[in-house]
């Protein structure tokens, strides 16, 4: 079940259904009903869940209609289905939250809520699943996975657990369907592992090229603020490229920026339509040299990381202005 949330994690819901439904993917996991929606409109017929679930009852005969599966984590669901239209037929994924206690019935509360969803003439078929809160790090799963099965024990229903960390790292979780997210988009669910050593490949590359050209000389400063101090004769580039397009306006200087070939990192604040990179050691770049702000030859985790931010933030930061070339 393939998450694409978000725009398909800023990569385009539609563009990315095209290229999973070709590699054979059973579902698409998602937050927002009117995505979901059009992906039953262009005809694809995999199973479509939608993460979050409802948020009211008027938003039912639209899932009926469509056939999109939705999450119940909470009794005000369960009452609203009460409200499903005549014949509907629905399939939900019950949630339990096993510690990361944001959405989800505790184990404690899950036969009363199973038992109300049995009972509604709307609810067709029930899958059980969690999420994991630790399953990039040190803690791992075993005490959410002890929970969960624990609480499902005797219960006959498939189960959802497995997110991109777990699906690499702990085999045990893989149950009935997996939730792939940001392993998709070739970017890694760890702090410690990048996405080359876990043999993934960006999908995204956010790419631009310089526009200016400009000397420094020593105390000479970039941008606004004038945060950046040059402490010797530089030569900078000024790329086309800024926080308006979703580049992180905190990334300080020196986050990586792959320019023509070679790396040099970030220089002064990021404007809204703009950005300076270090070519001193550069001299064959100049106008019109290319530049990889991340992506292929630049991982987006290394440019997170040097901002202080996760790549998942800056791939779904991509902003709608900026042109998106197909590559096949």
């Amino acid at each position: 079940m393939a998450v694409v949330k978000a725009n398909a994690y800023g990569h385009g819901v539609m563009r990315v259904a095209r290229a999973l439904a070709d590699a054979g993917v059973d579902g698409f996991a998602l937050l927002e009903l009117e995505a979901a929606v059009a992906l039953r409109e262009a005809g694809y017929t995999q199973r479509i869940v939608l993460l979050e679930g409802f948020f009211e009852a008027g938003e039912l005969p639209l899932l009926a209609a469509h056939r999109i599966d939705s999450a119940v984590h909470g009794m005000a669901q369960i009452d609203m289905l009460r409200a499903a239209p005549p014949g509907a037929k629905l399939k939900v994924l019950l949630k339990l939250n096993t510690g990361m206690n944001r959405l989800g019935f505790t184990p404690a509360q899950l036969p009363q809520a199973l038992q109300a969803l049995r009972a509604l003439p709307a609810v067709d078929e029930v899958t059980l699943m969690t999420h994991f809160a630790n399953a990039d790090d040190a803690r791992g799963v075993d005490w959410q996975l002890n929970a969960f099965e624990a609480a499902a024990q005797g219960v006959q229903a498939s189960r959802s657990v497995a997110n991109s960390a777990a699906i690499i790292r702990y085999a045990q979780t893989h149950a009935d369907w997996v939730r792939p997210g940001i392993m998709l988009y070739g970017a890694t669910p760890f702090a410690d592992v990048s996405a080359g050593a876990l043999g993934l490949r960006p999908v995204m590359t956010l790419s631009s090229q310089i526009i200016g050209v400009q000397q420094l000389k020593p105390g000479d400063t970039v941008g606004y603020g004038g945060s950046f101090v040059a402490r010797h004769a530089m030569r900078i580039g000024v790329v086309a490229c800024g926080y308006a397009d979703g580049y992180p306006r905190h990334a300080p200087s020196g986050t990586p920026v792959r320019v023509g070939g070679a790396m040099t990192g970030t220089v002064g604040r990021v404007s809204m339509d703009m950005l300076c990179v270090d070519i001193t050691a550069l001299p064959q770049a100049g106008i019109g040299t290319p530049a990889t702000l991340w992506g292929e030859g630049n991982p987006v985790d290394d440019v997170a990381t040097a901002a202080g931010t996760v790549g998942y933030e800056l791939l779904c930061a991509l902003a709608a202005r900026v042109p998106v070339v197909e590559k096949k």
